[in-house]
């Protein structure tokens, strides 16, 4: 099995969710999933609103990301967590 790629855009519910907070709890489920977090930003949605952008690698055995988008969903100051691409890894 392949490692890939995957990017996920996590939305918090308001601008005063500190982002920090959210993306260390974020961390801490990618990793229980499997994950190995590689890269973090933060994008400009609309009127002070900041989306965490989120990429890490995981073992495609792992199936898909259903799950953890769930998990994190899950977490409070969270809206929804969603998959923006999966790319497969060679080498």
């Amino acid at each position: 099995m392949a490692k890939v790629m995957v990017s996920m855009r996590i939305m918090p519910e308001s601008v005063e969710i500190n982002l920090k907070d959210l993306e260390k709890k974020v961390k801490e489920e990618i990793s229980k999933f499997g994950g190995d977090v590689v890269n973090v930003s933060v994008s400009p949605i609309a009127f002070g609103l900041n989306a965490l952008d989120i990429e890490f690698f995981m073992d495609e055995k792992l199936g898909g990301t259903d799950p953890l988008e769930e998990k994190i969903a899950g977490i409070e100051g969270v809206v929804n967590a969603s998959t923006t691409s999966v790319r497969r890894v060679v080498g």
